[in-house]
């Protein structure tokens, strides 16, 4: 038997009549009588008696009926399902990111969606980026956000803000009464380095190199939020990007780094698939947080129009 069948001895069940039954289905009179001659002939036994113009099931369809009835439930609940991601008010969304935007911006931007999409569901990790970049890739995470990305074959790119690294410190440090933080001015106080083996901690080298001063860190981190968490307890002084920057836990001073060291958040995913709704809002919500101006004096943030050409 087929659904289309049992759909329509299911209508003649409840209503008796095969014009009735009909009528709810979209058939003509004699097209349901016809299926329904049919499908007696199909499995051998009659399935009504007929009284008086109506149709009465014997207890071979009575049967039939009930078996089937946890069919036309699911597919209920699934018809359901499918009006609600229509309607947006369900929806998964699967996210991996590092941490700088991973431990600020994308948990406020996560909190403003659930506030407007309470039955969205949300897988989130945060990790290194090339972890990320596994991530999206193996089909683990829908979206991925990091800090310079280079292009790789396979991903989408899509730029959501950009800036330049900062030094931070304790708002009581003599450092913060600087307008720009160099390698030079560095030199007397204990420096919180990042790992050579980061992108940005290669870049800060290079700047030190450079400026031809001497680089020698009291303490090396391989997240940009631990280094700023140590300035913040007051370790020492740190270059950081400017989204861990904003993601402080008590008063920091943020001065701009000379000489400039550009960063990029972006998100990135499967060229080969679109990306779903809930994905689309997430990147609006992280684009409007980065856009807010910070109240330290760090320099601004410059979000990428959502027009920008995806790589």
């Amino acid at each position: 038997m087929t659904l289309r069948q049992l759909e329509i001895l299911r209508a003649v069940i409840r209503h008796q009549t095969t014009m009735a039954a009909g009528r709810l289905l979209g058939m003509s009179q004699p097209a349901v009588s016809n299926a329904v001659k049919q499908l007696e002939a199909q499995l051998g036994f009659p399935l009504f008696e007929r009284i008086n113009n109506r149709l009465f099931p014997t207890e071979a369809a009575r049967l039939i009926h009930a078996e089937s009835e946890p069919l036309f439930a699911q597919h209920a609940a699934l018809e359901a399902r499918l009006q609600e991601l229509r309607q947006d008010k369900t929806g998964r969304l699967r996210l991996l990111a590092t941490p700088p935007l991973g431990h600020g911006a994308i948990p406020q931007a996560l909190a403003r969606m659930l506030a407007r999409q309470p039955r969205l569901r949300i897988t989130f990790d945060v990790r290194r980026l090339d972890e990320v970049v596994e991530g999206v890739e193996g089909g683990l995470a829908e979206l991925g956000v990091g800090l310079s990305l280079e292009e790789r074959p396979g991903l989408a790119v899509r730029p959501l803000a950009e800036s330049r690294m900062v030094c931070v410190c304790t708002p009581d440090h003599p450092l913060a009464r600087e307008p720009v933080a160099s390698p030079a001015l560095l030199r007397p106080w204990p420096f919180i380095a990042l790992e050579a083996g980061t992108r940005m901690g290669q870049a800060i080298r290079q700047a030190f190199a450079e400026a031809r001063e001497p680089f020698q860190p009291a303490v090396e981190v391989r997240y940009t939020d631990t280094a700023r968490a140590l300035a913040e307890s007051g370790v020492g002084i740190a270059v950081v990007d400017p989204f861990s920057a904003r993601h402080r836990r008590q008063p920091l001073a943020v001065l701009p780094f000379e000489p400039t060291i550009r960063v990029t958040a972006s998100a990135f995913w499967a060229s080969r698939l679109p990306l779903s709704r809930p994905a689309e809002a997430l990147l609006r919500e992280i684009r409007d947080l980065l856009a807010q101006p910070d109240p330290a004096p760090a320099p601004s943030l410059h979000p990428i129009s959502r027009n920008m050409r995806e790589a």
